[in-house]
Parts: C-alpha cells; sequence; structure tokens
C-alpha cells in the first residue's frame, strides 16, 4: 500500500506530471516534490504535491523523508544535459553525488519500503558493434565515456548496491528511450525543431521514442505496485532518422563526422542543441531496446508507438 510518497526532479515535465499523477490517486495520502526550483511557468501544475526546495547535494534530503515517513520514492531529478550558466561538472554532482545522497537517506529510512528509479537506455551506448536490439541482460562492448549517460551508468551502479543492502526495498529502474510528446523540451525535441537538420554522412540510424504520456503511466504503475528489476521503457518499433527528417518536413544536411561533431560545438555554445559526444554516437550508429520485459511485468503495452509519440510531437510543433 502506498501512503506517502517522495517524487525528485518536479522542476521538470515529466516529474511534475509524474508528482500531479500520482497527488491526484485517492489511494495516495501525500506526495512531496523536491527540487531545487519549483516548475517553470509554462502551465505545468504539481496538482495537490506539496514542494519542498531541497537540493540532492545536500544531507536535507534525509530530513525531509524522516519528517515525511516516506514509503515510496520515486527519483526523476536525473539531468540530461547541462543547463545554462552551470557546466558538465554541475550536472555530473547533481546526477551522482544527488543519487549517492538519496539512496543514503533510502538505506537509513525504517520506513522507505519501493524506490523507483529513471535511467535511460543510453546506458548501452551506441556502437557499430551492437546488437539489432537490446535487452536488460546485454552488457555493452564500448560502455558510454561521457554525459548524461555515463552518469546514468554510475547511478545504477548505486541503485544496485543499494537494493543488495536492502533486499526488503522493491527496487524498479526504468531505461526509457528518449522522451517525445507535445511537453518534452529535451536535446532531441529542439534537434528536430530546427528548420535545417544536419546528419552524419553515410548513416542513417535506427531510434526510438516514448511518448511522455506512456512513461507518466509506467512511473504511476511502479510507483504503486511492486515491479522489481530493470526493465526497458520504448515504444513499439524504430524510425530511421531519415524517416524523421521527411514526417518532420525539414531539410537533412548530410556532413562528414568531423563536421558534424564542429557544428554541434557551435550549436551547444549557442545554446541551441546539445550535440554532446554521445548524441553525435546516437546519430551515427542509433540504437533499439526490448521493452517486452516489460509489457509482460505490467500486463499492459505501451499505447503510443516510437512513430506514433514522434508523430504526436510534430502536430504540437506545427
Amino acid at each position: 500500500m502506498t501512503h506517502t510518497v517522495l517524487v525528485t526532479g518536479v522542476s521538470r515535465h515529466i516529474g511534475a506530471r509524474v508528482a500531479s499523477v500520482l497527488a491526484a490517486d485517492p489511494g495516495i495520502t501525500r506526495v512531496i516534490g523536491v527540487d531545487t526550483k519549483p516548475p517553470r511557468d509554462g502551465g505545468l501544475s504539481l496538482g495537490k504535491t506539496e514542494f519542498v526546495r531541497v537540493d540532492l547535494r545536500s544531507p536535507d534530503i534525509a530530513q525531509v523523508m524522516a519528517a515525511a515517513d516516506i514509503d515510496t520514492v520515486v527519483h526523476m531529478s536525473l539531468v540530461s544535459a547541462p543547463t545554462k550558466g552551470a557546466g558538465r561538472a554541475v550536472m555530473k554532482e547533481h546526477n551522482v553525488i544527488g543519487t549517492m545522497q538519496l539512496l543514503g537517506a533510502c538505506q537509513r529510512s525504517a520506513t522507505v519500503c519501493r524506490v523507483v528509479v529513471r535511467s535511460t537506455t543510453a546506458v548501452y551506448g551506441s556502437s557499430p558493434r551492437d546488437p539489432a536490439v537490446f535487452t536488460e541482460e546485454f552488457e555493452p562492448h564500448d560502455g558510454p565515456s561521457h554525459g548524461y549517460a555515463k552518469d546514468a551508468v554510475e547511478v545504477e551502479g548505486y541503485v544496485r548496491g543499494f537494493a543488495r543492502r536492502r533486499p526488503d526495498v522493491t527496487v524498479s529502474m526504468l531505461r526509457f528511450a528518449n522522451f517525445m510528446g507535445p511537453g518534452v523540451d529535451s536535446p532531441l525535441t529542439r534537434y528536430f525543431s530546427q528548420p535545417v537538420l544536419p546528419t552524419v554522412f553515410g548513416f542513417d540510424p535506427r531510434l526510438q521514442f516514448v511518448h511522455e504520456d506512456d512513461a507518466v503511466e509506467v512511473l504511476r504503475r511502479m510507483a504503486t505496485e511492486d515491479h522489481p528489476g530493470t526493465f526497458n521503457v520504448a515504444g513499439a518499433g524504430v524510425l530511421v532518422l531519415s524517416q524523421c527528417v521527411r514526417r518532420a518536413g525539414r531539410f537533412p544536411l548530410p556532413l562528414p563526422s568531423p563536421a558534424f561533431s564542429m557544428l554541434g560545438e557551435a550549436a551547444r555554445k549557442a545554446g541551441l542543441v546539445d550535440f554532446s559526444p554521445e548524441q553525435l554516437r546516437l546519430m551515427s550508429h542509433g540504437r533499439a531496446v526490448d521493452s517486452s520485459r516489460l509489457a509482460a511485468e505490467l500486463g499492459w503495452p505501451l499505447k503510443y508507438t516510437t512513430a506514433a509519440a514522434f508523430d504526436d510531437f510534430l502536430r504540437c510543433l506545427r
């Protein structure tokens, strides 16, 4: 039975939606949303969620949890790109040190019985030696060595360690494909919003997306039911990049890999699009995962395919 839920990362779109949906659940007594700032303007509401301003890197999170007798933690506070005015070091501290502090507080808590952690399919990396489809058991040949994906690998390591130390706690780890939908603001949605789309010459990578509505529903179910384990979360099917470009009605600009990297660096400095090294690899080699384990566990398949999620994003964009 879920009574009191803590949701991290509520200043961002998906985190705020998850907190709001849980707060509206009659079976949940109280939802506390934590972040360094409340949701930004734009009509996004936390509903009945109680907002607490706290930095996960500080020990204050343990005090918040102890005072509220938290029994379920939904950790959404992984940042996929550095914010303006903050560099990569700050992003890594937030992702890794923040998760360590949160898990430490969970380990000391006598009331926490369920922990749900948002991760990413980027932990598999992108390589020409990859299998056609990743399953949860697969160990990548070339693990991520940079940015958000590397942070996620470290976070997953700490989560597995926590699960071993607290076998009495149900731990669910969700590896999401790239979020897509009308309200999503990410490096990939900003990329597809540009009038001209640079691509890596000679490559047409496979991409997968998960619609924001499906992501919120998966997280709601994981927060209110016991589903231990690691699960891939992606809409059925794939789109190759050239299909995405045509559907978006954009103009492709094929570039040699070094030129793509240089353009990405310029776009990142201008604050337009975050073309990180991991993004370059994704745009070269792509990535696809198998989500059948999740569907079998929940007894509920995602409503949106990868193509349907992308089309819904495009409808809003137009």
